[in-house]
């Protein structure tokens, strides 16, 4: 069991964790290293291990676009926040570097950072984050970076699990919500009246 109660399975993921702690790696070496290196998927925690995972299947890539798609046309409609991509980095709080599969920040804070930061890995978190599982993806390694989000700033994180057709649902302060097979997920703040077609991302 999680700390917010939520099972895991026994799945094991394929990422490959090095541990860079000595060598203290800046966050302007970790970005120019993820520039040089654009096949690899990389992430550097807060304690200074780095994640390099392999690209998603195609499938699961499908089921990502499905949702970035969805996210981005409320967003543009709404025209409150921006929507990143699964490619787009960010410097938490805590130092870690992720980059979720989707995510949405309010536009005052986008425009609030300097074009250097915008560039670069921003150093905030977004305040919506969503993370979808693929099959090589241990399921308490993704909830764990989800409620890193939640610690560092984000105010609304949604975990979309194909494989069981689960979707958690975490925000600050509360136990983590599961949803069962829901054909929608209805946002809240700070993405209030966006609605996603959950039924859209399974069937692919």
């Amino acid at each position: 069991m999680t700390r917010t109660g939520v099972p895991v399975d026994a799945t094991l993921s394929d990422a490959l964790i090095v541990n860079l702690r000595s060598l203290r790696v800046t966050h302007q070496q970790f970005f120019q290293l993820c520039k040089d290196n654009p096949e690899l998927r990389l992430e550097l925690t807060a304690q200074g291990e780095l994640i390099a995972m392999s690209p998603t299947g195609s499938k699961t890539g499908l089921r990502n676009t499905v949702i970035i798609r969805q996210l981005a046309e409320w967003a543009k409609r709404d025209g409150n926040g921006v929507t990143f991509d699964s490619s787009a980095g960010f410097t938490l709080p805590n130092g870690a570097q992720r980059s979720p599969d989707a995510s949405w920040l309010r536009k005052a804070r986008w425009q609030a950072l300097s074009p250097e930061e915008q560039e670069s890995f921003a150093p905030l978190c977004p305040d919506f984050v969503v993370e979808l599982r693929s099959p090589s993806d241990a399921v308490e390694v993704v909830q764990s970076k989800m409620s890193e989000y939640l610690d560092n700033g984000a105010e609304l994180g949604w975990l979309f699990d194909p494989q069981t057709k689960r979707v958690y649902v975490y925000r600050p302060g509360t136990e983590v919500e599961c949803l069962e097979n829901p054909a929608k997920v209805e946002g809240d703040s700070p993405v209030e009246g966006f609605t996603l077609d959950a039924d859209e991302v399974w069937d692919v």
